[in-house]
C-alpha cells in the first residue's frame, strides 16, 4: 500500500509566502511517509483581484513556482500534484488553470488544465466569473504512477459526473481534486459530491482544499478529505487553514470492490 497526503492551505496574495508554507507542509508529509502529495487549487496565489493571476502567470517549463515544485519533488523523493498554477495561454488576457504533476525525480510528467470554469452567482454579493480570466482546458488526463493510475480534476469539475466516468473508463484508480470551494457550496455539497464520485466509479478521491479566511478577505470551505472506493471518508481536516490529511491506498481492495460490483464494465443503458 502507498501513503498519500492531501495538503490544506489558506493561501494569500504573497507567492513566496505560499511556496514556503507549501514546502513546510510537504516536508512534514514526506517525513511521515507520504509518497504522493496533492496541493490545493491556487496554492501559490489567491490574489486580491481576479486579474492578479494573469500578472503572475508562468510560461510552461519555467518560473519560480514550477521550479519550486520540481525541486521539492526531487528533494523529498515524492510525487507532487501541484494544485493549480496560472500558466500562459494564447490569449494574453487569460491564463490556464494548470494542474502539474511531478515525479520523484522532479520531472513534470503530466498537465491537466481545468475544463469546467466556475461561472456562478450565489447571491447578489457573491458572484464568480472564472471564464473572464481563464481559458478552459479540453484534455482529460489519466497517468500511470507507482501508486496506481491517477486521474486529474479541479474543484468545479467535481459537479460533472461524466468527466469522472470517463476518467474511470481510462483506468483511473485514484482521482486528485485540488479545490477552493466557497463556504456556501462547500457546506452543502463538497463531501456529498466527493463521496458520490468515489462510489459511482469505485475510485479513491483525494480532495486537497483551500480553507479559512484569506488575506484578500475571501473565505473558502476547507474540509480536505480522502475517500475510499466504498465511499468511506478515511481522513478529513475539519479545522480551517493549514493541515495534512493522510491515508493509505489499497488497490487490492479497490479491485475487489470493482469485481464485486462491476459497474465500470457494464453495458450502457439503451433507450
Amino acid at each position: 500500500m502507498s501513503k498519500i497526503a492531501a495538503i490544506q492551505m489558506c493561501s494569500s496574495d504573497n507567492i513566496d509566502e505560499n511556496l514556503s508554507i507549501a514546502a513546510r507542509l510537504m516536508t512534514e508529509a514526506a517525513e511521515n511517509g507520504a509518497q504522493l502529495m496533492i496541493l490545493p487549487e491556487m496554492f501559490s496565489l489567491i490574489g486580491k483581484n481576479p486579474t492578479d493571476k494573469i500578472d503572475a502567470k508562468e510560461n510552461m517549463y519555467s518560473g519560480k513556482v514550477q521550479e519550486a515544485l520540481s525541486g521539492l519533488a526531487k528533494k523529498l523523493n515524492s510525487w507532487i500534484v501541484g494544485g493549480t498554477i496560472p500558466i500562459a495561454c494564447s490569449d494574453k488576457n487569460k491564463i490556464r488553470a494548470a494542474c502539474l504533476v511531478y515525479n520523484n525525480t522532479g520531472k513534470n510528467v503530466a498537465r491537466y488544465d481545468k475544463i469546467n470554469l466556475f461561472d456562478v452567482t450565489l447571491s447578489e454579493k457573491e458572484c464568480y466569473k472564472e471564464s473572464d480570466t481563464t481559458e478552459p482546458g479540453n484534455e482529460i488526463m489519466v497517468i500511470d504512477t507507482p501508486f496506481g493510475k491517477l486521474g486529474l480534476c479541479v474543484c468545479y469539475d467535481i459537479r460533472f459526473s461524466n468527466l469522472f466516468i470517463e476518467l474511470a473508463k481510462r483506468g483511473a484508480e485514484i482521482i486528485a481534486i485540488p479545490a477552493a470551494f466557497t463556504v456556501k457550496t462547500g457546506e452543502a455539497h463538497w463531501k456529498l459530491l466527493a463521496r458520490a464520485r468515489a462510489v459511482e466509479n469505485f475510485s479513491y478521491v483525494i480532495g486537497a482544499c483551500q480553507g479559512g479566511t484569506h488575506s484578500t478577505g475571501r473565505q473558502t470551505y476547507g474540509h480536505t478529505l480522502i475517500v475510499d472506493p466504498w465511499g468511506t471518508v478515511m481522513s478529513e481536516i475539519t479545522n480551517e487553514k493549514f493541515g495534512i490529511a493522510y491515508a493509505e491506498i489499497d488497490l487490492k481492495k479497490l479491485h475487489a470492490i470493482r469485481k464485486m460490483i462491476p459497474v465500470l464494465s457494464s453495458s450502457e443503458p439503451r433507450a
